[in-house]
Protein backbone atom coordinates (compact mmCIF):
# COMPACT_ATOMS: atom_id res chain seq x y z
CA UNK A 1 0.00 0.00 0.00
CA UNK A 2 1.18 3.56 -1.03
CA UNK A 3 0.33 6.52 0.96
CA UNK A 4 2.16 8.70 -0.61
CA UNK A 5 3.93 9.27 -4.27
CA UNK A 6 7.68 8.95 -4.48
CA UNK A 7 7.70 13.31 -5.52
CA UNK A 8 5.86 14.20 -2.38
CA UNK A 9 7.94 16.62 -0.86
CA UNK A 10 6.14 17.08 2.04
CA UNK A 11 7.03 16.04 5.84
CA UNK A 12 5.08 13.12 6.07
CA UNK A 13 5.57 12.26 2.20
CA UNK A 14 9.35 12.64 2.57
CA UNK A 15 8.91 10.70 5.90
CA UNK A 16 7.16 7.71 4.26
CA UNK A 17 9.87 6.91 1.74
CA UNK A 18 13.21 7.76 4.19
CA UNK A 19 11.79 5.64 7.54
CA UNK A 20 12.42 1.77 7.54
CA UNK A 21 8.84 0.03 6.64
CA UNK A 22 9.78 -3.26 7.72
CA UNK A 23 10.96 -1.84 11.20
CA UNK A 24 7.88 0.08 11.33
CA UNK A 25 5.64 -2.80 10.37
CA UNK A 26 7.50 -5.07 12.78
CA UNK A 27 6.47 -2.33 15.75
CA UNK A 28 3.36 -1.94 14.75
CA UNK A 29 2.74 -5.97 14.92
CA UNK A 30 4.37 -5.90 18.18
CA UNK A 31 1.47 -3.58 19.62
CA UNK A 32 -1.36 -5.35 18.44
CA UNK A 33 0.07 -8.86 19.81
CA UNK A 34 0.53 -6.81 23.47
CA UNK A 35 -3.42 -5.42 22.77
CA UNK A 36 -4.21 -8.70 22.38
CA UNK A 37 -2.29 -10.31 25.35
CA UNK A 38 -3.41 -7.60 27.63
CA UNK A 39 -7.06 -7.35 27.19
CA UNK A 40 -7.20 -11.51 27.41
CA UNK A 41 -4.54 -11.45 30.56
CA UNK A 42 -5.70 -8.21 32.48
CA UNK A 43 -9.47 -8.41 33.48
CA UNK A 44 -8.77 -11.33 35.57
CA UNK A 45 -6.15 -9.21 37.57
CA UNK A 46 -8.08 -6.69 37.73
CA UNK A 47 -11.25 -8.21 39.28
CA UNK A 48 -8.97 -9.86 41.92
CA UNK A 49 -7.99 -6.92 43.56
CA UNK A 50 -11.80 -5.68 43.37
CA UNK A 51 -11.58 -3.56 39.97
CA UNK A 52 -13.83 -3.36 37.09
CA UNK A 53 -12.74 -6.37 34.68
CA UNK A 54 -11.69 -3.79 31.87
CA UNK A 55 -9.58 -1.29 34.30
CA UNK A 56 -6.16 -2.21 32.81
CA UNK A 57 -7.41 -2.55 29.27
CA UNK A 58 -9.26 1.02 29.35
CA UNK A 59 -5.86 2.40 31.08
CA UNK A 60 -3.80 0.62 28.51
CA UNK A 61 -5.29 1.91 25.26
CA UNK A 62 -5.12 5.30 26.92
CA UNK A 63 -1.51 5.06 27.08
CA UNK A 64 -0.96 3.12 23.75
CA UNK A 65 -2.33 5.67 21.91
CA UNK A 66 0.40 8.66 23.30
CA UNK A 67 2.84 6.06 23.18
CA UNK A 68 2.16 5.44 19.28
CA UNK A 69 2.33 9.18 18.45
CA UNK A 70 5.40 9.45 20.55
CA UNK A 71 7.07 6.80 18.22
CA UNK A 72 5.94 8.37 15.02
CA UNK A 73 6.49 11.90 16.26
CA UNK A 74 9.87 11.76 16.87
CA UNK A 75 10.55 9.24 14.25
CA UNK A 76 9.89 12.55 11.86
CA UNK A 77 12.64 14.10 13.81
CA UNK A 78 16.33 14.92 12.09
CA UNK A 79 19.13 13.46 14.16
CA UNK A 80 20.32 16.71 15.45
CA UNK A 81 16.62 16.93 17.18
CA UNK A 82 17.55 13.61 18.01
CA UNK A 83 20.14 14.55 20.21
CA UNK A 84 18.69 17.88 21.53
CA UNK A 85 15.55 16.16 22.54
CA UNK A 86 18.01 13.68 24.39
CA UNK A 87 19.64 15.92 26.03
CA UNK A 88 16.97 17.45 27.57
CA UNK A 89 15.04 14.05 28.26
CA UNK A 90 18.48 13.53 30.09
CA UNK A 91 18.17 16.49 32.12
CA UNK A 92 14.83 16.93 33.27
CA UNK A 93 14.78 12.82 34.25
CA UNK A 94 17.89 12.69 36.22
CA UNK A 95 16.67 16.14 38.61
CA UNK A 96 13.11 13.86 38.74
CA UNK A 97 14.92 10.57 39.76
CA UNK A 98 16.35 12.84 42.36
CA UNK A 99 12.65 13.79 43.55
CA UNK A 100 12.11 10.70 43.50
CA UNK A 101 14.63 9.65 46.26
CA UNK A 102 12.66 12.21 48.55
CA UNK A 103 9.63 12.30 47.62
CA UNK A 104 8.55 9.78 45.50
CA UNK A 105 6.17 6.65 46.27
CA UNK A 106 7.23 3.88 47.86
CA UNK A 107 6.44 0.31 46.84
CA UNK A 108 7.93 -2.79 48.12
CA UNK A 109 11.11 -0.81 49.84
CA UNK A 110 12.14 1.14 46.22
CA UNK A 111 11.16 4.47 45.35
CA UNK A 112 11.42 5.01 41.32
CA UNK A 113 7.93 6.81 40.94
CA UNK A 114 6.39 10.23 41.11
CA UNK A 115 2.54 10.73 42.28
CA UNK A 116 1.25 12.53 39.67
CA UNK A 117 -2.81 13.30 39.43
CA UNK A 118 -4.52 10.18 38.12
CA UNK A 119 -1.02 8.04 37.21
CA UNK A 120 2.43 7.65 38.70
CA UNK A 121 5.31 8.43 36.75
CA UNK A 122 8.85 6.35 36.24
CA UNK A 123 11.32 8.82 35.44
CA UNK A 124 13.96 6.52 35.43
CA UNK A 125 12.22 4.77 32.11
CA UNK A 126 12.66 8.01 30.23
CA UNK A 127 16.54 8.37 30.94
CA UNK A 128 17.24 5.08 29.51
CA UNK A 129 16.52 5.85 25.57
CA UNK A 130 18.09 9.33 26.32
CA UNK A 131 21.01 8.45 28.24
CA UNK A 132 21.66 5.78 24.80
CA UNK A 133 21.80 8.96 22.76
CA UNK A 134 23.80 11.11 24.58
CA UNK A 135 26.10 8.69 25.60
CA UNK A 136 26.43 8.06 21.30
CA UNK A 137 27.30 11.43 20.81
CA UNK A 138 30.27 12.08 23.16
CA UNK A 139 31.55 8.48 21.86
CA UNK A 140 31.17 9.18 18.33
CA UNK A 141 32.26 13.26 19.44
CA UNK A 142 36.02 13.79 17.82
CA UNK A 143 37.04 15.70 20.91
CA UNK A 144 36.03 12.87 23.00
CA UNK A 145 37.88 10.20 21.09
CA UNK A 146 41.08 12.05 21.05
CA UNK A 147 41.24 11.57 24.98
CA UNK A 148 42.03 8.02 24.62
CA UNK A 149 40.69 5.56 27.04
CA UNK A 150 39.82 5.90 29.69
CA UNK A 151 36.53 8.32 27.77
CA UNK A 152 35.85 10.31 31.11
CA UNK A 153 32.84 11.97 29.95
CA UNK A 154 31.22 8.83 29.47
CA UNK A 155 32.17 6.89 32.25
CA UNK A 156 30.81 9.90 34.05
CA UNK A 157 27.70 9.92 32.19
CA UNK A 158 27.52 6.00 33.70
CA UNK A 159 28.27 6.65 37.05
CA UNK A 160 26.07 9.77 37.35
CA UNK A 161 23.14 7.17 35.47
CA UNK A 162 23.84 4.23 37.74
CA UNK A 163 24.58 5.72 41.01
CA UNK A 164 20.88 7.44 40.80
CA UNK A 165 19.59 3.82 40.15
CA UNK A 166 20.94 2.21 42.60
CA UNK A 167 20.05 4.81 45.06
CA UNK A 168 16.33 3.77 44.27
CA UNK A 169 17.54 0.65 44.22
CA UNK A 170 16.98 -0.52 40.51
CA UNK A 171 19.14 -3.60 39.90
CA UNK A 172 17.98 -4.81 36.99
CA UNK A 173 18.16 -1.08 35.26
CA UNK A 174 21.15 -0.71 36.10
CA UNK A 175 22.65 -3.58 34.79
CA UNK A 176 20.22 -2.89 31.22
CA UNK A 177 21.81 0.56 31.13
CA UNK A 178 25.42 -0.86 32.21
CA UNK A 179 25.61 -3.81 28.95
CA UNK A 180 24.39 -1.16 26.56
CA UNK A 181 27.03 1.42 27.67
CA UNK A 182 29.48 -1.10 27.42
CA UNK A 183 28.18 -2.28 23.52
CA UNK A 184 28.16 0.80 22.78
CA UNK A 185 31.92 1.12 23.97
CA UNK A 186 32.99 -2.33 21.97
CA UNK A 187 31.25 -0.47 18.56
CA UNK A 188 33.42 2.46 19.71
CA UNK A 189 36.30 0.31 19.08
CA UNK A 190 37.24 -0.76 22.72
CA UNK A 191 39.79 -3.20 22.55
CA UNK A 192 37.94 -6.94 23.10
CA UNK A 193 40.15 -6.93 26.81
CA UNK A 194 38.79 -4.24 28.30
CA UNK A 195 35.00 -5.38 27.81
CA UNK A 196 36.01 -8.79 29.15
CA UNK A 197 37.22 -6.46 32.14
CA UNK A 198 34.25 -4.45 31.98
CA UNK A 199 32.64 -7.37 31.91
CA UNK A 200 34.39 -9.05 35.15
CA UNK A 201 33.66 -5.49 37.31
CA UNK A 202 29.69 -6.16 36.25
CA UNK A 203 29.91 -9.34 38.25
CA UNK A 204 31.42 -8.31 40.80
CA UNK A 205 29.12 -5.63 41.28
CA UNK A 206 26.41 -8.13 40.91
CA UNK A 207 28.01 -10.35 43.46
CA UNK A 208 28.25 -6.94 45.43
CA UNK A 209 24.51 -6.40 45.24
CA UNK A 210 23.82 -10.30 45.97
CA UNK A 211 25.41 -9.21 49.65
CA UNK A 212 24.00 -5.79 50.29
CA UNK A 213 20.42 -5.79 48.60
CA UNK A 214 18.05 -8.18 50.81
CA UNK A 215 15.67 -8.65 47.75
CA UNK A 216 18.50 -9.42 45.01
CA UNK A 217 20.16 -12.13 47.86
CA UNK A 218 16.22 -13.59 47.66
CA UNK A 219 15.82 -13.64 44.00
CA UNK A 220 18.77 -15.00 42.98
CA UNK A 221 18.82 -17.62 45.57
CA UNK A 222 14.80 -19.07 44.86
CA UNK A 223 16.24 -18.89 41.30
CA UNK A 224 19.32 -21.43 42.27
CA UNK A 225 17.12 -23.31 44.61
CA UNK A 226 13.46 -22.85 44.11
CA UNK A 227 13.38 -24.80 47.61
CA UNK A 228 14.82 -21.50 49.68
CA UNK A 229 11.75 -19.65 49.18
CA UNK A 230 8.63 -18.49 47.35
CA UNK A 231 8.45 -19.43 43.99
CA UNK A 232 4.78 -19.41 43.37
CA UNK A 233 4.82 -17.13 40.24
CA UNK A 234 7.60 -18.51 38.37
CA UNK A 235 5.92 -22.47 39.65
CA UNK A 236 2.64 -21.36 37.97
CA UNK A 237 4.28 -19.88 34.50
CA UNK A 238 5.66 -22.83 34.11
CA UNK A 239 2.78 -25.02 34.62
CA UNK A 240 0.86 -22.77 32.14
CA UNK A 241 3.14 -23.28 29.20
CA UNK A 242 3.10 -27.11 30.43
CA UNK A 243 -0.80 -26.67 30.10
CA UNK A 244 -0.63 -24.65 26.50
CA UNK A 245 1.37 -27.36 24.62
CA UNK A 246 1.98 -26.54 21.38
CA UNK A 247 -1.10 -24.82 20.20
CA UNK A 248 -2.83 -23.27 23.75
CA UNK A 249 -6.25 -24.00 25.28
CA UNK A 250 -7.64 -20.90 22.92
CA UNK A 251 -7.84 -17.07 23.93
CA UNK A 252 -9.20 -15.88 27.37
CA UNK A 253 -9.32 -19.55 28.40
CA UNK A 254 -6.52 -19.65 30.13
CA UNK A 255 -6.39 -19.81 34.24
CA UNK A 256 -2.87 -18.64 35.45
CA UNK A 257 -4.07 -15.15 35.13
CA UNK A 258 -6.07 -15.93 38.41
CA UNK A 259 -3.51 -17.46 40.02
CA UNK A 260 -0.68 -14.87 39.55
CA UNK A 261 -0.73 -11.36 40.53
CA UNK A 262 1.47 -9.72 37.69
CA UNK A 263 0.04 -11.94 34.81
CA UNK A 264 -0.42 -8.61 33.04
CA UNK A 265 3.00 -7.38 33.09
CA UNK A 266 6.19 -8.95 34.38
CA UNK A 267 4.60 -12.94 33.80
CA UNK A 268 2.41 -11.75 30.18
CA UNK A 269 4.52 -14.46 28.22
CA UNK A 270 2.55 -17.11 30.31
CA UNK A 271 -0.06 -15.79 29.40
CA UNK A 272 0.96 -16.16 25.81
CA UNK A 273 1.88 -19.84 26.57
CA UNK A 274 -1.11 -21.09 27.84
CA UNK A 275 -3.54 -19.89 25.90
CA UNK A 276 -1.49 -19.35 22.17
CA UNK A 277 0.45 -21.85 22.73
CA UNK A 278 4.24 -22.67 21.79
CA UNK A 279 3.64 -21.80 17.54
CA UNK A 280 2.44 -18.01 18.10
CA UNK A 281 5.06 -17.83 21.82
CA UNK A 282 7.50 -18.64 18.86
CA UNK A 283 5.97 -16.63 16.11
CA UNK A 284 6.51 -13.84 18.95
CA UNK A 285 10.05 -14.39 20.16
CA UNK A 286 10.55 -14.93 15.80
CA UNK A 287 8.92 -10.96 15.36
CA UNK A 288 11.24 -9.70 18.83
CA UNK A 289 14.43 -11.00 16.84
CA UNK A 290 13.44 -9.84 13.54
CA UNK A 291 13.01 -5.89 15.25
CA UNK A 292 16.63 -6.75 16.82
CA UNK A 293 18.28 -7.86 13.43
CA UNK A 294 16.58 -5.39 11.88
CA UNK A 295 17.49 -2.74 13.60
CA UNK A 296 21.39 -3.57 14.02
CA UNK A 297 21.37 -4.16 10.24
CA UNK A 298 20.09 -0.71 9.50
CA UNK A 299 22.23 1.16 12.54
CA UNK A 300 24.90 -0.34 10.85
CA UNK A 301 24.04 1.51 7.75
CA UNK A 302 24.30 4.82 9.18
CA UNK A 303 26.14 7.70 8.18
CA UNK A 304 28.20 8.53 10.92
CA UNK A 305 29.46 6.58 14.07
CA UNK A 306 26.76 8.79 15.99
CA UNK A 307 23.67 6.96 14.41
CA UNK A 308 25.94 3.37 14.78
CA UNK A 309 26.49 3.82 18.01
CA UNK A 310 22.72 5.59 19.00
CA UNK A 311 20.74 3.25 17.20
CA UNK A 312 22.50 0.19 18.23
CA UNK A 313 22.33 1.21 21.92
CA UNK A 314 18.82 1.68 21.60
CA UNK A 315 18.02 -2.25 19.50
CA UNK A 316 20.13 -3.23 22.39
CA UNK A 317 18.21 -2.06 25.38
CA UNK A 318 15.13 -3.52 23.71
CA UNK A 319 16.40 -6.46 23.25
CA UNK A 320 17.90 -6.96 26.71
CA UNK A 321 14.75 -6.00 28.17
CA UNK A 322 12.53 -8.25 25.94
CA UNK A 323 15.39 -11.23 27.46
CA UNK A 324 15.31 -10.51 30.52
CA UNK A 325 11.15 -10.26 30.59
CA UNK A 326 10.98 -14.33 28.40
CA UNK A 327 14.03 -15.63 30.77
CA UNK A 328 12.09 -14.47 33.98
CA UNK A 329 8.78 -16.76 33.20
CA UNK A 330 10.80 -19.46 32.10
CA UNK A 331 12.91 -20.18 34.49
CA UNK A 332 15.79 -19.12 32.96
CA UNK A 333 16.70 -15.76 34.85
CA UNK A 334 15.95 -14.68 38.42
CA UNK A 335 12.60 -12.89 38.64
CA UNK A 336 13.11 -9.13 37.29
CA UNK A 337 9.99 -6.66 37.07
CA UNK A 338 10.70 -5.38 33.70
CA UNK A 339 7.82 -5.55 31.09
CA UNK A 340 7.93 -6.94 27.71
CA UNK A 341 8.40 -4.23 25.39
CA UNK A 342 4.75 -3.36 23.95
CA UNK A 343 3.08 -6.46 25.47
CA UNK A 344 3.52 -5.76 28.64
CA UNK A 345 0.47 -3.50 30.76
CA UNK A 346 2.73 -0.71 31.96
CA UNK A 347 2.42 3.27 31.79
CA UNK A 348 5.92 4.94 31.55
CA UNK A 349 7.41 1.97 30.19
CA UNK A 350 5.52 1.94 27.21
CA UNK A 351 5.81 5.65 26.37
CA UNK A 352 9.57 5.92 27.08
CA UNK A 353 9.88 2.35 24.61
CA UNK A 354 7.78 4.30 22.47
CA UNK A 355 10.13 7.71 22.21
CA UNK A 356 13.50 4.91 22.30
CA UNK A 357 12.40 3.09 19.31
CA UNK A 358 11.06 6.58 17.52
CA UNK A 359 14.55 7.75 18.14
CA UNK A 360 15.44 4.33 16.37
CA UNK A 361 13.14 5.09 13.54
CA UNK A 362 14.83 8.23 13.00
CA UNK A 363 18.16 7.84 13.16
CA UNK A 364 17.76 4.95 10.56
CA UNK A 365 15.59 6.79 8.08
CA UNK A 366 17.62 7.20 4.44
CA UNK A 367 19.50 10.55 3.46
CA UNK A 368 19.68 11.64 7.48
CA UNK A 369 22.32 13.89 8.30
CA UNK A 370 24.00 14.07 12.01
CA UNK A 371 25.59 16.10 13.89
Amino acid sequence: MILFSRTDNSLFGRWWWTVDRWLLGALGLLILFGGFLVTTASPAVAQRIGLDGSYFITRQFIILLPSILVMLGISLLPPRQILLLATAAFGVGIVAMVITLTNGMEIKGARRWISLPGFSLQPSEFVKPAFIVLNAWLLAHPAVRSLGLPKLLPVGLLALTVTLLLLQPDLGMTMVVSAVWLAQLFLAGLPLILVAIGGGLGIIGLIGAYFMFPHVSSRIDRFLNPEAGDSYQVDRALEAFQAGGLFGVGPGQGTVKETIPDSHADFIFAVAGEELGLIWCLALLVLIAFIVLRGFYRSGQGPTLFVTLAGSGLIVQFGLQALINIGSSLHLLPTKGMTLPFVSYGGSSLVAMGMGMGMLLALTRKRTHTP
